[in-house]
């Protein structure tokens, strides 16, 4: 078997580039709902609803399979190992899924939800209606995201990009349907809209995987030794941890937000602000599965230590062209919809995040390097340092009553992204200086 060429510069830009588009195209989905809930009945209400209900306790639900794109990248070598992988997607998506309908149909949405979060009184209602709708998103994304992994694995990552295309044009579909249905409640616009998103790119992605199952990883002879339930637990475990403690950080930026001044109006200008530095954001988003499946190659620190120089750069200087300009009060005004007092508000938060999006591609170089080392514990570990100290800044926020819930809650998740780099660093450098030292560093 040949050799794997050298990284370079251009080699890593053309593995990140469809995982960014996908990214990227993914990105406008809640800018997009937001937009629509803005213009709707309520909309304070059914803004709040979404960004600080449904949504964070749906990305906590799914927090245990969100990681599968990562392990499916990283493990899925042969038919065998594949399937093994299959089979926990599916029991896992089941389990999560039933757990979804405990926490949104039964009176433990009352005795969990609300009383963790403790939201204002007229977005429990709406909040509830909107998880109702979610249901289908865990098993559908498990699904989406465990065969994205094999998908990029074999080199079929415009296919990613294609299906996020999908899935925003049945948002799309789905809310112009609902709309044209009339009397229908800002927030069950989108979470229809939403749902039926990822239905249909889960299903575009398990037709586009099809011919890699039956082509060339039916042609891949078994690897030995075999990947083990107690081998994938070892590697998968921590990473599913990470995920879960990564995400259980948003209800309770949201629990927080809601117990400091200026609640509803912070938590209705939350899920636009967060749409559009997620945005951004998504850059280093994709960078994390390129850093996996290229560090193995000659000259490859190097070559990534470079683009995740530029590409920091760049993210950071489309902030300030944001925020130093209109385009920020064009983006929350005109095109979300706000009105004057929230849009003024996360127009004023915009600032507190400048850094998140550079510093995020920073976060994903350190934090695939060290699961390409598979040392996955030190991912968890970073998260537990994101959480403490983004936790204590929420805390002292809540206590002190201060600032706004939105203002803090920004400052809180900049300080644990930037505590939780310096941790991944650390625990990267091993991995780093092996990888130098054995590595051929040839010229771009």
């Amino acid at each position: 078997m040949s050799s794997p060429s050298a990284a370079t510069v251009g080699l890593v830009f053309t593995r990140w580039w469809p995982l960014a588009t996908s990214w990227l195209v993914m990105s406008i989905e809640l800018p997009l709902v937001s937009a629509v809930m803005a213009r709707l009945s309520d909309p304070t209400i059914h803004l709040a609803a979404y960004g600080g209900v449904v949504f964070p306790i749906a990305l906590v639900i799914e927090a245990p399979i969100i990681m599968l794109l990562v392990a499916s990248t990283a493990l899925s070598k042969d038919a065998v190992s594949y399937w093994k992988l299959h089979r926990y997607m599916m029991w896992a998506g089941a389990i999560l899924t039933a757990l979804h309908v405990l926490l949104a149909f039964t009176p433990l949405y009352d005795l969990v939800i609300v009383q963790l979060l403790s939201p204002p009184a007229e977005i429990v209602e709406p909040a509830r209606l909107g998880l109702r709708i979610m249901l289908p998103w865990t098993w559908a994304i498990a699904y989406r995201r465990f065969n994205q992994g094999l998908l990029i694995r074999f080199d079929r990552a415009p296919d990613i990009t294609i299906g996020t295309s999908v899935r925003l044009a049945s948002v799309a579909v789905a809310v112009a349907g609902a709309l044209a249905v009339g009397g229908l409640p800002g927030i069950a616009v989108a979470t229809i809209g939403v749902g039926a998103g990822v239905l249909a790119e889960a299903l575009y992605i398990g037709l586009r995987v099809r011919p890699v199952i039956r082509g060339p990883l039916a042609q891949i002879g078994a690897i030995s030794p075999a990947l083990s339930w107690r081998a994938f637990y070892a590697f998968y475990v921590p990473l599913a941890l990470t995920s879960l403690l990564l995400l259980l950080v948003q209800p309770l930026g949201s629990a927080a937000i809601g117990r400091m001044p200026r609640a509803l109006e912070s938590l209705a200008a939350w899920p636009v602000l967060m749409g559009l530095l997620f945005i951004l954001r998504s850059l280093g988003f994709a960078y994390n599965e390129v850093v996996v499946s290229l560090m193995d190659r000659p000259g490859a620190p190097r070559a990534l230590r470079r683009f995740t120089t530029l590409l920091a750069a760049g993210t950071l200087l489309v902030m300030v062209l944001i925020v130093a300009t209109p385009v920020a009060e064009l983006w929350f005004h005109t095109i979300s919809g706000l009105d004057a007092e929230v849009a003024e508000l996360a127009r004023q938060g915009l600032w507190l995040g400048l850094l998140w999006p550079a510093l995020e591609v920073i976060r994903n170089y350190f934090q695939g390097t060290i699961v390409y080392g598979r040392q996955t514990r030190g991912v968890t570990e970073s998260v537990v340092v994101y959480l403490v100290v983004s936790g204590a800044l929420l805390l002292a926020g809540v206590a002190r009553q201060s600032f706004t819930g939105l203002e803090v809650g920004l400052v809180a998740f900049m300080a644990g992204t930037g505590a939780q780099i310096g941790w991944l660093w650390w625990r990267s450098r091993p991995i780093l200086r092996r990888d130098r030292q054995a590595a051929t560093e040839p010229t771009d």
